[in-house]
């Protein structure tokens, strides 16, 4: 559904570095198309991806980066053409002979939310000039299946199959297959040594990608584009450590976490001092891979790391799958101050990328959470509020945070953070 911005705050009196931001895009927007052009000649884009962004009015910055994607579906349909004309684009760059597509979509779900994302992919696709089929793995189907949607709109899914090194639905021999499974369980056998073009590569699912290595990358970037624009790249990234070694259910690893957190709380103390910032600085600890939201706390001082009790230390022991937390991401606490609808519900932004090009977003609403708390869980709206422009048109000659400066400004970072992706794949390949 799109809603009128009306319905959309900023609720927060400390706007001045967001400004400040907004400013500095709208007037280095030629030296920022020029390195971001320079940058993607040196890495190639990830072929799509999805930025959870937070918006604390003192900062901006992304707090996960989804390499497969499952909101399609909440996109502005208005700008869809967008998707398809950017979806061409990275698919001829990456392969340019392909015409026919195989997505391969998540296993164990029937959730319709989930598959009116794939619907919209297809539609994507097959408008961008590809022949477009679905492929089960892991045995799930024997047999294809029609998934019927809310609408009465339906997917067609087919058992995937192998013979030699090429994988198959039926007899739809892919160019190209396209994952939209993030592989918590690990990469299967039928995946391996294929000879067809895999996109994203296997190796960045889950079970072999740290949110932790993403950051690192993601902090490079900042600090280069940081220079460019003149800006303290504090503004734009968060503050993280990591911890390698940890167990919730026996309490192993549990110094480390604490010792970390309390160093990262007296490094964002002394920022917000910095920047005169009236809010308590907090933490948010979570699995170090993993999505769905799963193994996330909101960490407002010390003392509830050490008091964590036996419910608290379960729900942080395992994220999707049941796959253990072995490893934990200590991440500097955004606030959001953004806000919608008359019952003022928590938001944040989520934007969306085919290859470098940022084709929409919206957001996602939570009734029950508060500004500091995670906000991917059950309860958000699935229908949230569809950006009512693109990202790729600022105004100067209206107020710095109207509408579409504000959204200029989430596709910058946007791009930030696909870039880091592109480069942690690179660092990736190399090993």
């Amino acid at each position: 559904m799109v809603t009128s911005h009306a319905a959309l705050t900023l609720n927060t009196t400390v706007k001045e570095q967001l400004h400040v931001l907004e400013r500095h895009f709208i007037l280095h927007r030629q030296s920022i198309e020029d390195w971001f052009h320079k940058q993607w000649m040196l890495t190639t884009p990830p072929i799509y991806g999805s930025i959870d962004l937070r918006n604390a009015g003192f900062k901006l910055a992304p707090i996960d980066m989804n390499l497969f994607p499952a909101g399609f579906n909440n996109l502005n349909p208005d700008f869809l053409s967008q998707s398809v004309a950017a979806a061409r684009d990275v698919i001829k760059t990456i392969l340019p002979e392909a015409k026919k597509i195989m997505v391969v979509p998540e296993s164990h779900t029937r959730n319709l939310f989930y598959w009116s994302n794939v619907r919209t992919l297809q539609k994507i696709l097959e408008k961008a000039g590809y022949e477009v089929r679905f492929g089960m793995l892991n045995g799930e189907i024997k047999t294809t299946e029609n998934i019927v949607l809310e609408s009465g709109d339906k997917v067609i899914v087919a058992p995937l199959t192998r013979k030699n090194d090429k994988l198959y639905v039926e007899d739809f021999e892919p160019d190209l297959i396209l994952l939209n499974n993030d592989l918590s369980d690990g990469i299967p056998d039928i995946l391996h040594n294929i000879t067809q073009t895999i996109e994203p590569p296997p190796e960045l699912g889950w079970s072999q990608r740290y949110k932790s290595e993403y950051f690192e990358c993601y902090a490079a970037v900042a600090e280069q584009f940081a220079d460019l624009v003149k800006i303290d790249p504090w503004l734009i990234s968060p503050l993280f450590r990591y911890c390698g070694e940890i167990n919730f259910l026996q309490q192993e690893g549990m110094e480390c976490l604490t010792s970390n957190a309390e160093v990262l709380l007296a490094e964002i103390e002394k920022k917000y001092r910095q920047y005169n910032i009236p809010h308590q600085p907090f933490l948010i600890v979570k699995a170090d891979a993993g999505t769905y939201g799963m193994a996330v706390m909101t960490v407002r001082n010390l003392d509830e790391l050490k008091s964590m009790n036996r419910k608290q230390r379960t729900r942080m022991s395992m994220t999707k799958g049941g796959q253990p937390v072995r490893r934990v991401i200590i991440q500097e606490g955004i606030y959001t101050f953004e806000t919608f609808g008359p019952e003022q519900a928590v938001a944040e932004p989520v934007v969306y990328l085919w290859g470098e090009r940022v084709v929409g977003g919206f957001y996602r609403v939570h009734q029950d959470r508060g500004v500091d708390e995670n906000l991917n869980s059950p309860g958000m709206k699935f229908e949230p509020l569809a950006f009512a422009e693109t990202c790729n048109q600022p105004r100067d000659d209206m107020d710095p945070d109207a509408c579409p400066n504000r959204f200029y400004t989430y596709g910058i970072v946007a791009q930030l953070s696909m870039l880091a992706a592109a480069r942690e794949i690179k660092e990736k390949e190399k090993k």
